[in-house]
């Protein structure tokens, strides 16, 4: 079995890089003479306003220096992650990449195993008031499933009698102490065995409603490459929740243009809607205890914060191509209040390292390594800009514009108003605003450092579980049942 390298020494690696790369553009930038001082220009608005402004901007070097480490740091994870990519596309060993493209496509060259079907499973633990939306989404799919299953774990409330009021299946697992993952895990067990080459498995939440033609959509893509392993979904947030609610589905809105600019190859099979064959979730369990962390026989390793994460990590260890097509759209839940999202963004920040640290630095975690970096060498730029400002604010008697950093600000707010477009007004006037966002990123920063602190400390994680209370649709279908 495979030891975890890094342990609870991650989070320290990761910010210690981190650091190390913030403090050499630091040098750069300090090795520059500093310029003379002068005295900020004065002019008058319109006759009434008094603006002073300094034209003063940086010097070729310095500037030189930080755009040369960005694009240094960008083009090498870039090339790695290609050539990782091609690699894994080319890789006929069995044994390291049992899952690569040529490996399977050779295993079933000149074989039909039929169509496509569709097993869907749907963990839910006390999820009477968003399971009726989840199945009615399920259930009204144009490529209609073969069979659907609501794995009821621990169930307190009407989510056993609601799903079986729908007509599909229910298995209730038995002394599931390993929540989502372990309640998986008991299921696909039982149904594994029986899947055949060209079945395939989906895995959704029970706060999430698939758009129209997610089925058909994530089918095609199946049945056009047999080579492909895995489909994600490309998620977006449910409306209401306020102002904190908009600054969530701006989040995810960026992430699926993102992934769109990326051509589907996705980053992380999101745990809301994803689906897998058969195939490769029979060679995870295999591997688990060999070539990948876990328990033997387990899909889903039950010690992860993050199971989707921690799966996709294993899935691309074993060489698998997987991708989130821009058909394949999904609608899920947004973390109603700050407490809420803080537990949510930890668990979620947390597991990610935690995951790095039990895989290690290998050829299919680079890219995952380079992300934790960026984030935390991003946290160190966003304090020490919030830091500056403070510092200014106290230091000067007048406010002192700089035309050059105005420029780069409103590019900034461009970027930010462009990256949401597709997510409406509401989406577009808040990321014009700029300041609520740059505190949700403040927010996200904090968290990003508390889960390294709990990683280095030991400390316990927490999954978290947003109640929901009961709509009047899920309280009349349960009484009806």
């Amino acid at each position: 079995m495979r030891t975890q390298p890094f342990s609870r020494g991650v989070g320290l690696v990761v910010g210690a890089i981190a650091g190390s790369a913030a403090l050499l553009l630091w040098l750069a930038v300090a090795s520059d003479s500093p310029p003379q001082g002068n005295v900020p220009s004065e002019g008058i608005i319109f006759g009434i306003w008094r603006l002073f402004y300094d034209l003063e901007a940086p010097s070729p070097r310095v500037l030189l220096a930080a755009v040369a480490l960005a694009v240094m740091f960008a083009a090498g994870v870039a090339l790695i992650e290609i050539q990782v990519s091609n690699k894994a596309r080319r890789s006929f060993d069995v044994q390291t990449s049992p899952l690569a493209p040529k490996v399977i496509m050779a295993a079933t060259r000149g074989t039909f195993h039929g169509p496509v079907v569709v097993t869907v499973l749907i963990p839910a633990h006390n999820e009477e008031a968003s399971l009726p939306d989840t199945l009615r989404s399920i259930l009204a799919q144009s490529h209609r499933p073969g069979r659907v299953i609501v794995v009821a774990d621990n169930c307190t409330d009407g989510t056993v009698a609601i799903a079986r009021s729908h007509g599909v299946e229910v298995v209730e697992t038995v002394e599931n102490t390993a929540r989502k993952a372990g309640a998986l895990n008991q299921v696909l067990r039982r149904i594994l065995p029986d899947q055949g080459p060209n079945d395939v498995i989906m895995v959704l939440d029970a706060d999430t409603a698939v758009d129209d033609g997610f089925l058909a959509g994530a089918v095609s893509r199946f049945t056009n490459d047999r080579g492909l392993m895995a489909v994600g979904g490309l998620f977006y947030g449910e409306e209401g929740a306020g102002l904190l609610g908009q600054l969530q589905r701006n989040e995810y809105v960026r992430y699926s243009t993102q992934i769109g600019r990326r051509r589907g190859r996705v980053f992380v099979l999101t745990g809301t809607a994803s689906l897998f064959r058969s195939t490769a979730l029979r060679s995870v369990a295999a591997h688990r205890g060999v070539s990948i962390p876990g328990i033997s026989g387990d899909v889903y390793d039950t010690a992860a914060l993050t199971e989707d994460n921690e799966l996709t990590l294993a899935l691309k260890s074993l060489g698998a191509l997987i991708i989130s097509p821009a058909e394949c759209t999904v609608v899920t839940e947004v973390m109603p209040t700050v407490e809420a999202l803080w537990v949510q963004r930890l668990r979620w920040q947390r597991g990610a390292l935690e995951n790095l640290g039990a895989y290690g630095i290998t050829r299919a975690t680079f890219r995952y390594w380079a992300q934790q970096l960026g984030i935390g060498y991003s946290v160190i730029a966003l304090g020490c800009f919030v830091l500056l400002i403070v510092i200014t604010v106290l230091a000067v008697n007048v406010w002192v514009w700089f035309p050059f950093w105005l420029g780069l600000g409103f590019v900034f707010t461009a970027e930010r108003v462009v990256s949401v477009w597709k997510g409406g007004w509401r989406a577009r006037l808040l990321a014009a605003a700029l300041v609520p966002e740059l505190v949700f990123d403040i927010v996200l920063d904090l968290v990003y450092v508390q889960g390294i602190i709990d990683i280095t400390l030991g400390r316990t994680g927490a999954w978290g579980h947003v109640d929901h209370a009961p709509t009047a649709t899920a309280s009349v279908e349960e009484a009806s049942s």
